[in-house]
This record gives C-alpha cells, structure tokens and sequence, in this order.
C-alpha cells in the first residue's frame, strides 16, 4: 500500500519537526547546565532522546508504506533563553505547535483514507497529550518556585530519578 506523495512530504517534514524538537531540547538542557541546574538538563536530555525517538518511528514507518525518506535541514534550536521559566515555557508551546502539526497529519490520512498511516500517528496523538501535561506542569511549578530554583531542581530530581 503505498502512501499519497503529498502524505509521504508531510511525514518527512514531520521527521525534521522531531528532529527539530531534539535540538530544542539539547539546547535547553544545555542551559540548564551551564546554570548548574543538573535536573532540569537531565530531564530534558532524556526529552532529547523521546523526541528523537519520535523521528526514528516516522523515518521507519514510511519505507513500510511505499514511501521515500528524504531528509531535510533541521532549523537551528534559539541558544539562549531569558529565563529557566521562558525556557520551559518554550517547550511547552513547541509540544503546542508539534501537536497542532500531529493533528493536521491525523486529518490528511483520514483525508486521503490512509488507514495506515491514521493508525500509526494514533500513537503520537496519545504521546502529545502527555508531552502537552508534562511540560504544562513542569511551567505550573516553575512558575511557583518563582525565584527559588533549588526548589524546582529538587522537585525535578524526584522525577528524573
């Protein structure tokens, strides 16, 4: 079964939005570290290897459907954040913007009745509903530790290890 060739570009863009989110992440948790904030940048390396993951899946799963992998540029991730909260806060509006882009694939393959693809990005649209949550709740408590980050990276430490 092969997939439509407009669905097979939508999916290797969607390859680099992943691999976008990757480096978003890596950025973040570089950050972090240089602020010595190990948690937080443990937490988001980990979020580097999802996203990247995520990539993986996509890249994988055309192939099976008769499609072609074409990679593409990945855009460069901002080097700086104003804050440790605006640098979660980036986060969460870019699981935002990678859901409302899961959402525009799930409605082309239902478009187009590729039941195939609609049920692979089944599993995305489930892991962006909790990625949204995580890093929806990771701002609420950044926003009330406010300035008192060891209270923040102590909370983080219970979640990453």
């Amino acid at each position: 079964m092969a997939i439509s060739k407009a669905m097979n570009a939508k999916l290797n863009e969607q390859v680099t939005n992943e691999l976008f989110a990757s480096q978003l992440y890596l950025a973040i948790a570089c950050r972090f570290d240089e602020q010595g904030l190990k948690n937080l940048a443990k937490l988001y390396r980990k979020q580097t290897d999802e996203e990247r993951s995520h990539a993986l899946k996509i890249l994988d799963f055309i192939p099976t459907v008769e499609g072609t992998v074409k990679l593409q540029a990945i855009p460069e991730p901002p080097a700086k954040f104003p804050s440790v909260l605006a640098a979660i806060e980036a986060a969460l509006e870019h699981e935002r913007k990678v859901t409302d882009q899961i959402n525009k694939l799930m409605a082309l393959a239902e478009k187009e009745s590729d039941y195939a693809t609609r049920e692979m990005l089944r599993w995305f649209v489930e892991e962006q509903v909790e990625e949204v949550d995580s890093q929806a709740h990771l701002v609420q408590m950044a926003r009330l530790a406010g300035d008192h980050l060891l209270q923040l990276e102590a909370y983080v430490a219970r979640l990453v290890n």
